[in-house]
C-alpha cells in the first residue's frame, strides 16, 4: 500500500521554503558571507588607510606592510584549505565571527605589531570564508537545481566594497577618528553575520538519492563542456599559472591605495572617497555578467580582455588625474574583478578537466603572490618618487604583458592543434 502522510509530515512541510525561494536564501547568504570576509575582512583597509595616514597612525611603508601581511594571510589561509576536516559550515561561521572580532580589534587597538598580527589573520579568515561558502553555496544551488544563481555569491565582495567604502566616507566627513572606522565597520559585520547565522546551520547527513541528484546536476551542460573541451590534450599549464600572477599584481596596487592616490591628485575635493566605492558597485554586475560568457569563447582571449581593461583602468588615473579619469578607471578595474576568476577557473578545466582542483590551487596560490608583491613593491617607488606614477605605471604594464602573454599562447596552441 502507498505510504500515507501524516499531520506532522503535512505540517512540516507546509513550512518548508520552495527550492527557488531556498536557492536564493543561500545564494544572498553566501554572498553576504563574502561581503564580510572578503569586503570588510581584507578591503575595509584601502578607505581606512588614508584616514590613518592622516592621522599619523601609519605611513605609506608599514600601510603597504600590513597590506601585504593581509594578502599573506590569504595565500596560507587559501593553501590550508585543503587540510581542514571540520563541517564547511562550522568554519564559515568560525570565519565570519573571528573577522567580526578582528576588525573591533583595528578600532580597539593602536600598535604596529599587533595590527600585523591581526592583518594576517584577517586574511587567513577571509580566505576560509570565501573557498567554504563559495564551495557550500555552490553545492547547495546544485542540489536545488539553481546552479545559475552562483554568480549572485561571487557579487559579496563588491556589494562589501561598496558599504566599507561609504562608510569610510562618513566618517572622513563627520570628522571622526579613524577608530571610528573601524568600529562601524566591526559593528556592520556583526549585523550581516546576525542576519545569515541560522542560514550556515550543520549540514544533514545527504541520503543516497540526493547525493546521486546532486552529481547529476554538477553535471548540468554548461559543466560538462567545460570538462570536455580539449582536456588532456597535453598543453602545459605554465601559462596559466604565471600569467595568473600578473592579475594579482597589476590590480593590487590600485585595490589598496586608490583612496590615497586620489587624495593626492585631488586635494581638497569630496570625490576621492568615493571611487573605491564605485570600483566595488562594479564588481556586482561584472561577477554576474562575467560567469555568463558563451563556454564557447576561448578562456584565454576573454582573459586577455579583462587584463586589457584592467591595466587601462590602472592607468588612466596617471593620464587623466582628475574625477573623470578616476571614475573611468575604476569603473575598469571593477567590471572584470571577478570575471578575471571565473575564467582562470574555467581554463584549469579545460586543460584538467575533472581533476582540475590542484590546478586551481596552484594559479589561486600564484594570484597571491602577485597580491602580496604588488604593495610591496610600490612602497619603495612611492618613497623614490613622492608619487604612485611608476607604481601604477609598472602595474598596467604588467597586466599588459599578461594578455600578450594569454593571446600568444592561445596563437600556439592553434598551431599545434591536430
Amino acid at each position: 500500500m502507498p505510504a500515507t502522510l501524516t499531520d506532522s509530515d503535512r505540517a512540516a512541510s507546509l513550512h518548508q521554503p520552495s527550492p527557488e525561494r531556498a536557492a536564493w536564501r543561500i545564494a544572498l547568504s553566501c554572498m553576504l558571507a563574502l561581503a564580510i570576509a572578503m569586503g570588510i575582512g581584507r578591503f575595509a583597509f584601502t578607505p581606512m588607510l588614508p584616514l590613518m595616514l592622516q592621522e599619523r597612525l601609519t605611513d605609506i611603508q608599514h600601510g603597504s606592510w600590513l597590506a601585504s601581511l593581509n594578502y599573506a594571510g590569504y595565500f596560507v589561509g587559501a593553501l590550508s584549505c585543503m587540510w581542514l576536516r571540520f563541517t564547511p559550515t562550522l568554519i564559515i561561521r568560525f570565519a565570519l565571527a573571528a573577522t567580526v572580532v578582528l576588525t573591533l580589534a583595528m578600532g580597539l587597538l593602536e600598535s604596529f605589531a599587533v595590527w600585523a598580527v591581526v592583518r594576517t589573520l584577517a586574511g587567513v579568515m577571509s580566505a576560509w570564508a570565501m573557498v567554504f561558502s563559495a564551495g557550500w553555496g555552490f553545492r547547495k544551488l546544485g542540489e536545488l537545481r539553481m546552479p545559475s544563481l552562483g554568480g549572485v555569491i561571487f557579487a559579496g565582495p563588491g556589494a562589501g566594497i561598496v558599504v566599507t567604502g561609504l562608510l569610510a566616507n562618513l566618517n572622513s566627513t563627520l570628522a571622526w577618528p579613524a577608530r571610528g572606522g573601524w568600529l562601524l565597520c566591526s559593528v556592520l559585520a556583526l549585523a550581516l553575520l546576525v542576519v545569515i547565522w541560522r542560514t550556515f546551520a550543520a549540514d544533514a547527513p545527504t541520503p543516497a538519492k540526493t547525493a546521486s541528484a546532486t552529481k547529476s546536476s554538477a553535471g548540468t551542460p554548461a559543466q560538462a563542456a567545460a570538462h570536455a573541451v580539449n582536456h588532456g590534450s597535453g598543453e602545459s599549464v605554465v601559462p596559466v599559472t604565471v600569467l595568473y600572477s600578473f592579475a594579482g599584481f597589476g590590480y593590487i596596487i590600485t585595490a589598496t591605495f586608490l583612496p590615497v592616490i586620489a587624495r593626492q591628485a585631488l586635494p581638497g575635493s569630496s570625490w576621492p572617497d568615493l571611487f573605491f566605492p564605485l570600483l566595488g558597485l562594479m564588481v556586482m554586475p561584472g561577477a554576474i555578467i562575467g560567469a555568463r560568457a558563451p563556454l564557447a569563447w576561448d578562456n584565454r582571449l576573454l582573459l586577455a580582455a579583462c587584463y586589457l581593461m584592467q591595466g587601462l583602468g590602472v592607468g588612466i588615473g596617471v593620464v587623466l588625474p582628475n574625477v573623470a579619469g578616476f571614475a573611468l578607471g575604476s569603473v575598469l578595474v571593477g567590471l572584470p574583478f571577478t570575471a578575471i576568476t571565473v575564467y582562470a577557473v574555467r581554463e584549469c578545466r579545460r586543460l584538467r578537466g575533472d581533476n582540475a582542483n590542484g590546478l586551481i590551487g596552484l594559479v589561486t596560490a600564484s594570484y597571491g603572490i602577485g597580491q602580496i608583491v604588488g604593495p610591496l613593491a610600490a612602497a619603495p617607488l612611492v618613497a623614490a618618487t613622492g608619487s604612485f606614477t611608476a607604481a601604477l605605471l609598472g602595474a598596467s604594464g604588467v597586466l599588459v604583458l599578461g594578455a600578450i602573454g594569454f593571446v600568444w599562447d592561445w596563437r600556439r596552441s592553434l598551431e599545434h592543434a591536430p
